[in-house]
């Protein structure tokens, strides 16, 4: 198959459109290029975009994909009436349907964060960010006693991405803590977990994958070392078994996926929004 390009088309910041239409174009086989054309929020705009996109199909031929949200009525006719690209108008396809269920019109506001600096919401997620970087890779104890998890696994597993994630998308205040050598020596927990116990929550990644990543960082080293990364990881997975530390491998499983089990686990209510 010809190799096609994809177009996130959007009057913000088009982060709504490509998590849809990446969730669309993850039950193909394909390897799309994907190119964001973000606040695109006037029809002289929106005409720049087209002219862009018709070039394309012309030069690559074959018509591009086009996952559009855009509010504004004038800017999405330029791009339903003049565009050569498959347009998919996702809000088109969701608002009017919703407009007739509810029995009301919507807004039509142009970008979901227009509001956010007075959103509640907004502020906790800032808060909860700070915290996360603050408590991150067991820089600080303190203030444990106000996170909502505390991710522990070896060095490298994933804790880090996962405890920003949960921060930046959930707005949940995600410490995490490495298990080194020195506590599986102990065979104890971290002293500063062992009052949090209950807010724990354990990731484990398979040692050769863990070997691979550690590798990248310090090629050769023991650290890196397969056998050392065995010995970790199962260390690691017999103390969460001994001190009843739910845990959950990310070697194939997303950032996503890992969160979620998490929230399911740990904050179920944040599930509910």
């Amino acid at each position: 198959m010809t190799a096609r390009t994809v177009y996130f088309v959007s009057d913000g910041t088009g982060i709504t459109a490509e998590t849809f239409g990446n969730s669309i174009l993850a039950q193909f086989s394909i390897k799309p290029r994907h190119v964001r054309r973000p606040f695109i929020d006037t029809a002289e705009k929106a005409q720049a975009v087209v002219a862009e996109i018709n070039e394309l199909a012309v030069r690559e031929g074959e018509r591009p994909i086009v996952f559009a949200t855009l509010v504004d009525r004038d800017v999405l006719k330029v791009v339903r009436e003049q565009c050569q690209g498959r347009v998919m108008d996702m809000f088109g396809t969701f608002i009017e349907p919703l407009e007739d269920e509810f029995g009301i019109k919507s807004n039509h506001r142009v970008g979901r964060f227009s509001d956010v600096a007075q959103s509640q919401e907004y502020h906790d997620r800032i808060e909860a960010i700070n915290f996360s970087l603050a408590h991150d890779d067991g820089q600080s104890s303190k203030n444990l006693d106000t996170a909502d998890v505390i991710l522990v696994g070896v060095s490298r597993c994933g804790k880090t991405p996962t405890s920003l994630y949960l921060a930046m998308q959930h707005g949940i205040k995600a410490a995490n803590y490495p298990l080194i050598p020195e506590d599986f020596e102990r065979r104890k927990l971290p002293a500063p977990l062992l009052p949090h116990k209950r807010k724990c929550f354990g990731l484990t990644i398979d040692p050769e994958r863990l070997s691979s990543i550690r590798n990248e960082r310090r090629p050769g080293s023991k650290y890196a070392d397969v056998l050392n990364c065995r010995y970790e990881v199962n260390e690691a997975e017999g103390m969460m078994k001994r001190e009843g530390i739910s845990w959950l491998s990310s070697t194939h499983k997303s950032i996503e996926e890992i969160a979620t089990t998490i929230l399911r686990d740990i904050r179920p209510d944040r599930l509910i929004y």
